[in-house]
């Protein structure tokens, strides 16, 4: 589904990527492992087109993602949640999903998706006139999500979404991530919970300073002592 052959990016004259290849297959979840500082989240964004690469390839089924405008990437069925979730915190949770909604193919179908959301997160419903920056942090990411599905993509990138929330909320982001997969939707997650997203995702990649140090299924990744050891931190 998504192919990268030797991606290079950074910004300006730092580069953060360096030569790397990695790929997701249509219903798999795939993880993106890696220190702070290892190039995660400029991966991310060289996916959806926030920024661009200095060199290699990006295709989503067959479609040349480097040649395509960013505001295209979203037509195309890929959605981006960011790090620390970017919300529009003076509107209100409903009005931040609605501009999940805002391509033309996703327009008609808004109180179609607005129900989809709202049983995944039942409590966005009972916030769904709160200012969006007045919730918790678990409640901003499970609005973050919910923007992110509206229009209905067929692969989900989650940047760190276990980031600043509680364990107990950490637990309820990783079961979604299971229940998104189950509903066979593609996810591609970066995240320093190295633990708990092996135990969700079908393989992984570990990125290290920019580039790809190793790749493997996610029981293979957990149970090699040496990449635990060297890598993981665990």
């Amino acid at each position: 589904m998504l192919e990268l052959k030797s991606v290079r990016a950074g910004y300006g004259s730092f580069q953060a990527l360096f030569d790397v290849s990695l790929e997701v297959r249509q219903g798999e979840a795939v993880s993106v492992i890696g220190p702070n500082g290892a190039g995660k989240t400029t991966l991310m964004r060289v996916i959806s087109g926030l920024i661009r690469p200095t060199a290699g390839s990006i295709a989503m089924e067959g479609v040349d993602l480097v040649a395509t405008p960013s505001y295209r990437i979203v037509e195309i069925g890929i959605a981006h949640v960011p790090e620390s979730r970017r919300l529009f915190p003076r509107m209100t949770v409903e009005d931040n999903l609605r501009m999940g909604g805002f391509t033309p193919a996703a327009r008609p179908k808004f109180q179609e998706r607005l129900a989809v959301v709202y049983e995944l997160f039942p409590r966005l419903r009972e916030r769904r006139r709160q200012l969006a920056g007045s919730m918790s942090g678990g409640e901003q990411q499970m609005c973050a999500i919910g923007r992110a599905l509206m229009s209905e993509p067929r692969l989900l990138l989650l940047d760190e979404p276990s980031a600043g929330l509680a364990p107990v909320i950490v637990e309820q982001v990783f079961d979604l991530v299971k229940r998104l997969r189950a509903g066979g939707l593609t996810v591609l997650i970066v995240e320093q919970n190295v633990q708990q997203v092996l135990r969700v995702v079908d393989r992984a990649y570990l990125l290290k300073a920019g580039s790809i140090r190793a790749a493997g299924t996610a029981a293979d990744l957990l149970a090699s002592d040496t990449i635990r050891q060297a890598y993981l931190g665990v």
